[in-house]
């Protein structure tokens, strides 16, 4: 006879819910629990009928994966720090026994509401550095409605959403103590500071509090906004080189910034790091490849997806997830050791 969820239960000592949330991979049920219930599962030969379950449950078993960023960017370009971390957040939802659905979202869209609202996804998490003015509303009204969500990026202090991401502050004053240990004493920051890029203005007060301990000069003139790409890294930079305001290190709020800031300070004459020394964030691939290679903060994507599925996953099954800071690292390369 086929073997059924009950039967698993009673080898296992537990009731029935508590296998299906050990086979669905639930963070209710401890790991030694699990593993006890997933061995015998096995050995009965028991698969997961997904169709009933779904029926029972009126869930799809399924999470959405959504990806925006600024409207002025071509859609063919993803930031590669978002493509590491989908590979993450795909095996984490395998693991799980979820599928992914996985979209691009332009911030007049309203997906805010036609994932949930469709059953298209028990859960939806958020990626992305698009303008977090855009989209706040759409969050609030998200959470208006009762729907699951997470998102990666800094935390939200003026509404109760869940998010996972890096410590910013940290990371930004990291790499303004290298700068200045590297000789230093006056940095340029490539990057928006407003409430629009809430992770880049966690970047610039680190860089701020990293200045004011050393003593050393803010000055407004050597600040750009910038959006997250190569070009705009670039034509800040040159923007920057034309007010005349001389600096010998400069501190791009992304890899992708710092890297076309570099081919700024070079088309111009100028030596990395011989002249300018320069620091990105994210530890993008092509950060290692640049010429020179990229002085970066590493964000870990492996650990960062694997929360936002556990959080999200959490959440679903009525637990109430925290915001989760996650140390980074500095990585030292060519481009700012003088």
């Amino acid at each position: 006879m086929k073997a059924t969820s009950f039967d698993i239960a009673y080898r296992a000592g537990v009731s029935q819910s508590t296998v299906s949330r050990a086979l669905r991979n639930s963070p209710l049920v401890n790991e030694e629990t699990r593993r006890k219930i997933q061995a015998i599962a096995k050995e009965l030969n028991y698969k997961v009928d997904k169709n009933a379950r779904n029926l029972r449950s009126q869930q799809s078993n399924t999470l959405a994966l959504l990806l925006f960023e600024d409207t002025d960017v071509d859609e063919s370009q993803i930031n590669p720090f978002f493509l590491s971390m989908l590979g993450s957040i795909t095996r984490a939802c395998s693991n799980a026994g979820y599928d992914l659905l996985v979209s691009f979202q332009e911030m007049d869209n309203d997906w805010h509401a036609e994932y949930a609202d469709s059953n298209k996804a028990d859960g939806i998490i958020l990626l992305g550095y698009g303008d977090y003015t855009d989209y706040r509303e759409k969050l609030v009204q998200l959470h208006q409605q009762g729907t699951h969500f997470v998102r990666f990026g800094a935390e939200v202090s003026d509404m109760p959403v869940t998010s996972i991401g890096g410590d910013n502050v940290s990371g930004g004053k990291q790499l303004t103590e290298h700068l200045i240990s590297q000789g230093c004493k006056t940095m340029a920051f490539i990057g928006t500071i407003s409430a629009a890029a809430p992770e880049f203005l966690g970047r610039y007060q680190g860089h701020k509090e990293a200045l004011e301990a050393a003593a050393l000069t803010i000055d407004s003139n050597l600040q750009i906004n910038a959006i997250s790409t190569e070009q705009a890294g670039y034509q800040a930079t040159k923007e920057l080189l034309k007010r005349g305001v001389a600096f010998d290190g400069l501190f791009g709020a992304s890899d992708l910034i710092a890297i076309g800031a570099m081919r700024a300070l070079q088309e111009a004459g100028l030596q990395v790091p011989g002249d300018v020394a320069v620091v990105g964030y994210d530890d993008i691939p092509m950060a290692r490849v640049s010429k020179p290679a990229l002085t970066t903060v590493k964000q870990d994507t492996l650990l960062a997806g694997q929360l936002l599925v556990d959080n999200l996953l959490a959440m679903i099954a009525g637990s109430k997830p925290k915001t989760i800071l996650m140390p980074v690292q500095l990585i030292s390369r060519e481009s700012s050791v003088k």
